[in-house]
């Protein structure tokens, strides 16, 4: 998959993981579709680790149930770091 056809599956996985994550995560679109991106890395990298099937193609299944996951890891990894504070007064 060439570099452009990677950053739109990420960009796409991101705005789904958003949508399926519950409640508000810190950072607006854009943080999330950058997360998006570092997401769809994780979930090539952990695919091909533990199932030997990475994100190779961009109208490929796996590659966007990879992408859509290591998206979901690394929002909620994103959430837990920099988590809605409370406002204590």
């Amino acid at each position: 998959m060439n570099f452009i056809a990677f950053l739109i599956l990420g960009l796409i996985a991101g705005a789904i993981a958003k949508l399926i994550l519950p409640g508000k995560q810190a950072g607006g679109w854009i943080v999330t579709l950058i997360l998006g991106v570092v997401g769809a890395l994780l979930g090539g990298w952990l695919g091909n680790v533990i199932f030997g099937v990475g994100v190779d193609e961009f109208w490929s299944l796996s590659s966007w149930l990879l992408a859509i996951g290591g998206a979901i890891i690394v929002l909620l990894i994103w959430g837990l770091i920099f988590g809605r504070k409370r406002a204590d007064a």
